[in-house]
């Protein structure tokens, strides 16, 4: 049985090459992806910022809805169909959206990494990306093997299509599926379907193609509990990230541990934060997660 291991953990990024945290703090954060720096609004930089001047490419200005809204504002050109960066192999294309976000996100450098570890030097392993987004854990997921890549979006799986041919991997065993991610998981129990991984990154809210409705705290016990049955004792990982809510890690550690009872391993469970760049760095918490490793 799966043992729940009850001291947190930090599971920290470093930036790389065309990513890093330069500077946080008054509820903003400076960063830079490639050759443009831009200011976001970060709820959970409640400290001062290091540097005096930031100055940046183009900033998100929030709008005064508490659930979102907010708009761009650019001091200098910044190619609107996006620009190419790189993490590791893995190609994609960076985009200022209405959404704040710029097409990946760089905190999952670290699960990514960690994902690929729990299936070493695998190359037939077959696992599942539920909320899958642009595809940048997919495509890092397929250097071990099949993948299925499901997100509700139309939009996100076409960039993450392009993502794929932008890395040269396009001819890789992956499925892309338009799809409601809950759904999808329900018909693969009823298929007989088993996966050696799945990552789960939910939103707080969102629909799915058919105009479900999915809210978080409501639907997610029933969808961890349909990913215990695509996993075994062989199965190697499950790892879900939670944002933007109202809950602690213990907590989706303590869902996981009542779902994937019967399971060898271990569950654990803590914060992803990335660390600023330079000398004594802070970490910025950006997500709570819980996973569960095989033995």
């Amino acid at each position: 049985m799966a043992a729940l291991s009850p001291a947190p953990l930090i599971l920290a990024g470093q930036g790389w090459t065309d990513y890093g945290l330069i500077d946080s703090g008054h509820g903003r954060k400076l960063e830079r992806y490639g050759p443009y720096r831009f200011i976001r609004p970060e709820a959970q930089a409640l400290w001062a910022p290091r540097l005096s001047d930031w100055d940046a490419d183009g900033e998100f200005v929030p709008g005064s809805d508490e659930d979102g809204g907010g708009k761009w504002h650019f001091s200098r050109e910044v190619p609107r169909e996006g620009w190419p960066l790189a993490w590791g192999d893995v190609r994609f294309t960076a985009q200022c959206t209405p959404f704040r976000h710029l097409g990946f996100f760089p905190d999952m450098a670290p699960v990514w990494e960690w994902m690929g570890e729990q299936l070493g030097g695998s190359d037939d392993a077959a696992t599942l990306n539920l909320f899958g987004y642009t595809g940048v854990g997919t495509l890092a997921l397929s250097a071990h093997g099949a993948v299925a890549h499901v997100d509700a979006s139309k939009k996100s799986v076409a960039q993450a299509k392009e993502n794929a041919a932008l890395s040269g991997m396009e001819n890789r065993p992956i499925r892309w599926l338009v799809d409601d991610a809950a759904k999808f998981a329900a018909r693969e129990v009823r298929r007989g379907r088993r996966y050696d991984g799945i990552i789960l990154d939910p939103p707080k809210f969102g629909r799915g193609p058919g105009g479900e409705v999915w809210r978080l705290e409501e639907h997610l016990p029933a969808l961890v509990a349909d990913c215990r049955q695509l996993l075994d004792a062989q199965s190697r990982f499950l790892f879900l990230t939670v944002y933007a809510v109202r809950m602690s890690s213990l907590a989706i550690a303590g869902l996981l541990a009542e779902a994937l009872a019967g399971l060898p391993g271990e569950i654990e469970h803590g914060e992803l934060a990335v660390r600023e760049e330079g000398e004594g760095g802070r970490l910025l918490p950006t997500a709570i997660f819980a996973r569960w490793c095989g033995g």
